[in-house]
């Protein structure tokens, strides 16, 4: 009997010991995790030397070679091409539509001429170089949306072919049981709108945009579509010769040319029994384009797994390198540095990387890094990378996407974005513990942010996939006149060339979070049951 208890006595010491060094192992990882190293990095990411990181541009490049260099110093392994290289090449077909252009529209009872940059936003969806499009008749669709199973139709089989068609931003949100209702699905997306307009044969699609509809204002469509526009140079989709915004007073000007009034007709677009309202309206405008085809890419990293049997399954962190480079100058500023969007989310990979090359017993499964491209141009390189992946998709367990983290200081929450598609809310949820959080569930829905970000081009594969974004209960009271500097700069600063390193920018908070998306990765990566989706 002493002999057992002397052996139950020793296990349970060993058992206690080993305990005490995973435990002394995950701390060591988390102070690794600093919050100097994530300032210097977003510092770097976002210096005018890189140029916005546009892909295609020298900025971009030295950005990649500056991540790729980070992973290799951290020990990770290639992950890209053929598990050989850090990168993974693709090519992007560019289009610069010349600014030099007017919308022209006109009836049986006159015409209106719409400015563009300031009412209007055109760009060309196609590799033509010059587009003439003369007496093109418009269609209202409403939102443009085809749902089978809301038993929605917007287009009601009417033939749109050659058409251009007028579309609502967003979709329904009068009725819970329909869509999501306040709630943004894919289907409210700019890139679906587009989709499905040159698969339903129009020539042309413009949406509405509204502040409430989109989720930002008419500066963030500005800067966002005047510039070089990118789509993924293997994708044989079909395409609308014209892709284009109007603001909503413009709008309401080009529908009353014969008649309509835009309220009307878009309180008529939330009914399901809607059908589609020629507005017997022809648009003239003609466009010049500089086509070319650019080579970009995803660095990709990885740390192996120790298990035998796991460590071929993966969890993923991805998060974009990419933003607008030089655009349109504001207040003499042309570089976009996209320093909170998104060189703080690189940053936050760079310092994952290294917090699990700390670990001295890896997780049991594998862990991708992932700093993908193309995210602002319609999540390209996260879409290429789930079309085309280094590891079996089949074998890729979770995403983790990081996307604007933290630089207003230290939180007492984090946000779940969508939580409700999969268990990770679960995982997160059990890790905050660790740390002192508390997790809430998305409490903006409208924006559509899951749609809006890298996770969702790996939730179209079936991979269950999460976004962890910003809390708002702060540790620290700011005081009224710093709570005004940050209003304004929030208010001023995404997709403007304003988005640059501030000095009020507290990495603390940033820190604390990027700790938490390691929990939450080491958690996944060493459960012994995969993620489910709902």
């Amino acid at each position: 009997m002493k002999i057992k208890l002397t052996l139950f006595f020793l296990f349970f010491c060993f058992v206690n010991l080993i305990a005490q060094q995973q435990s002394k192992d995950i701390q060591n990882a988390l102070n690794s995790i600093d919050s100097l190293d994530l300032k210097y990095n977003t510092l770097f990411l976002s210096d005018d030397l890189m140029e916005g990181r546009l892909p295609g541009t020298y900025g971009h490049k030295i950005a990649t070679k500056y991540i790729a260099t980070q992973f290799q110093a951290f020990g990770a392994k290639p992950a890209g091409t053929n598990l050989k290289s850090y990168y993974q090449d693709f090519n992007l077909i560019g289009i610069k539509t010349d600014p030099d252009m007017l919308l022209i529209a006109k009836s049986d009872n006159g015409k209106e001429s719409f400015k563009y940059y300031t009412e209007f936003i055109g760009f060309s969806g196609t590799k033509d170089t010059k587009i003439e499009l003369l007496d093109k008749d418009v269609v209202f669709v409403g939102y443009g949306i085809e749902a089978a199973e809301y038993n929605w139709n917007d287009y009601k089989d009417i033939d749109v072919t050659g058409k251009i068609l007028l579309m609502m931003n967003n979709d329904p949100s009068n009725d819970p049981k329909l869509f999501a209702g306040k709630g943004r699905l894919y289907y409210g997306r700019w890139d679906y709108k587009y989709d499905i307009a040159a698969k339903k044969g129009a020539i042309g699609a413009i949406i509405i945009h509204t502040d409430e509809s989109a989720g930002y204002d008419w500066e963030v469509v500005q800067s966002s579509w005047s510039g070089e526009n990118f789509y993924l140079s293997d994708n044989q989709s079909p395409k609308t010769l014209l892709n284009g915004w109007l603001t909503y007073e413009a709008s309401r000007r080009f529908v009353t040319l014969n008649g309509y009034d835009l309220d009307e007709l878009m309180n008529r677009a939330e009914d399901i029994n809607f059908t589609p309202v020629p507005l017997n309206i022809k648009i003239n405008i003609s466009m010049k384009a500089t086509v070319k085809e650019v080579q970009s890419n995803n660095v990709l990293a990885y740390i192996e797994g120790s298990d035998t049997n796991l460590k071929n399954e993966v969890v993923i962190y991805t998060s974009h390198l990419d933003h607008l480079g030089i655009g349109f100058p504001i207040d003499g500023d042309s570089i976009y540095n996209g320093a909170f969007d998104n060189a703080t989310g690189v940053s936050s990979l760079i310092s994952l990387a290294k917090a699990f090359s700390v670990l001295n017993v890896k997780p049991k499964r594998s862990i991708v890094f992932a700093a993908v491209t193309g995210e602002e141009q319609g999540l390209l390189g996260s879409e290429y990378y789930s079309q085309n992946p280094t590891f079996p998709i089949s074998n890729i367990v979770a995403c983790i996407n990081i996307d604007c983290v933290n630089i207003f200081g230290e939180t007492k929450d984090i946000i779940v974005i969508d939580g409700d598609q999969s268990n990770l809310f679960d995982f997160v949820n059990s890790e905050a513990k660790t740390l002192n959080m508390i997790v809430v569930k998305d409490k903006n829905p409208e924006q559509g942010l899951f749609y809006r970000s890298d996770q969702f081009s790996f939730a179209k594969q079936g991979i269950p996939s999460i976004y962890i974004s910003n809390g708002n209960q702060y540790v620290k009271q700011r005081t009224p006149e710093m709570t005004k500097i940050i209003k304004k700069w929030q208010e001023s600063s995404y997709h403007q060339p304003f988005d640059e390193v501030q000095p009020w920018w507290d990495f603390a908070g940033m820190a604390k979070d990027v700790k938490l998306f390691f929990l939450v990765g080491n958690k996944i990566a060493n459960d012994k049951n995969r993620p489910t989706l709902k």
